[in-house]
């Protein structure tokens, strides 16, 4: 009889610190990316290819969450990439409280938090970003949306990777975009491949633009 209010009150905890977290990125200028999606979807192939392609002068940081292990966090740091690793010790989800100490510093322009492998838990926990993406790829299947509505209806952007392989897998596009948009009709779609760099700059230029539209703090003389 107990566990809604218990998860509620869980849920609004986290939402009033992710709201502290998004004001301490917004005072920063830097814009926040929520990175979700299953494990082996490709959300460290992503952030590294993105970090590729940012304008020069873009500056970059990233926060890892895993269970266990730093694999991730080291192919970041071995690109150059100023990177925190978080291990949840088995938690299926970042929250806000996780991640509160763990904001960059004045002098990053965009923070990538890449969650832990999961198209459940992420979705109902806010970390206080400016963009939710979820990272989707042809291996899956083009059913995902239908089976995860939730995290995709959740998302601000969805991208699709690995479409370079999406014939061996008999992946149906018109079949995901559906199920996208039946659940979500604004957020865009972008069809890319991390390994061939098919569609990357699209969606590089796209997450460039919401950094662009982004309040700058104030200046202190």
């Amino acid at each position: 009889m107990t566990k809604i209010p218990v998860v509620q009150q869980i849920l609004s905890a986290n939402d009033a610190i992710a709201d502290e977290n998004r004001a301490a990125l917004d005072a920063a200028g830097a814009l926040g990316v929520n990175v979700m999606a299953s494990p082996g979807a490709g959300k460290t192939s992503l952030i590294l290819a993105t970090a590729a392609r940012l304008p020069a002068g873009l500056r970059l940081a990233v926060i890892e969450g895993d269970v266990a292990g730093r694999i991730d966090a080291d192919a970041m740091a071995a690109a150059g990439i100023p990177v925190v690793q978080i291990n949840t010790g088995g938690g299926c989800h970042l929250d806000a409280p996780m991640v509160r100490s763990e904001l960059p510093p004045d002098g990053v322009d965009m923070l990538m938090i890449e969650n832990v492998g999961n198209l459940i838990c992420p979705a109902g926990f806010a970390l206080g970003t400016h963009v939710k993406l979820v990272v989707a790829s042809t291996p899956e299947g083009h059913d995902k949306p239908y089976k995860y509505p939730g995290m995709f209806a959740a998302a601000d952007v969805v991208t699709l990777n690995k479409a370079d392989v999406a014939a061996v897998f008999d992946f149906d596009f018109d079949a995901f975009q559906r199920g996208v948009r039946m659940v979500n009709p604004a957020a865009p779609i972008f069809v890319l491949s991390c390994r061939t760099g098919e569609g990357v700059n699209a969606w590089v230029d796209w997450l460039t633009a919401q950094h662009a539209v982004m309040p700058r703090p104030p200046k202190h003389p």
